[in-house]
């Protein structure tokens, strides 16, 4: 057996979030959440808006989820972990709690330098080079994103610059090496991530609607790789992420 054979659409899973002793019902959870890894992002939160926490998720630590209200919506937020893995598990955990719609918005590598960093990008496909969505969905080389639609539409309505394309999602972060990366150029892959397709998988699996862009940050197409802006993206860059974010998830 491999990976190409984990899917199995026959049985159950046998844990599951509301099993968990950890796991408690919360009454009116928002039914949008946004989900970042961006810690800084949290920064600017608390500059901007009023937030409660709604809830804990415990995935190796407790992780809460803020509410609050943005344009007359009630929306979620929470710090996600890096990586498909833990990302799929707090979203699962998300999702048990009553939630319909998540955005997932983050940086990203680029494979083509053109992209300057800053620049919104919305994955329309996601080639699967890690190993969580091979749990959630036959094996295929892309797994589709029709969300990216609706957030083209979204973005179209708040004046935003955006490039659509697919991403290459990898969980191998220190093992992106040339001979792959100019693969996934040659097939069209404008990004590189470490969570779309695991997400994407998760969500059509699950019957919810997930929603990602990303903002690109460094190159991996040059002769040599190109931190840009990564690790060095000044507070009032992330401010700006998290308002987009929040006035997509409004209108969502």
């Amino acid at each position: 057996m491999s990976l190409l054979d984990t899917f199995d659409p026959y049985s159950e899973e046998i844990v599951k979030v509301a099993l968990q002793r950890s796991f408690q019902p919360v009454d009116n959870f928002p039914e949008t959440v946004i989900m970042t890894f961006q810690d800084k992002a949290f920064h600017a939160l608390k500059k901007i808006c009023q937030t409660e926490i709604v809830a804990a998720l415990r995935e190796g630590r407790d992780i809460p989820v803020y509410g609050l209200c943005w344009q007359g919506r009630r929306l979620g937020i929470l710090h996600t972990l890096m990586g498909g893995a833990g990302t799929v598990c707090l979203l699962e955990s998300t999702l048990a709690r009553g939630a319909k719609k998540v955005l997932l918005y983050g940086s990203c590598g680029v494979l083509d330098k053109d992209l300057a960093a800053g620049h919104f990008i919305l994955p329309t496909a996601a080639y699967r080079d890690e190993g969580t969505s091979y749990h959630y969905l036959p094996a295929s080389d892309y797994v589709d994103i029709p969300t990216h639609r609706k957030l083209a539409e979204i973005f179209h309505e708040l004046d935003l610059p955006v490039v659509l394309g697919k991403v290459w999602t990898t969980d191998g972060f220190y093992r992106e090496t040339r001979n792959n990366m100019e693969k996934r150029r040659a097939d069209g892959c404008i990004a590189v991530d470490m969570e779309c397709a695991s997400v994407m998988a998760a969500a059509q699996f699950r019957g919810a609607e997930v929603y990602q862009f990303l903002y690109a940050e460094d190159s991996l197409c040059g002769d040599v790789w190109d931190p840009r802006t990564m690790g060095a993206v000044p507070a009032s860059a992330h401010e700006r992420y998290l308002r987009v974010a929040l006035e997509t998830a409004a209108r969502l």
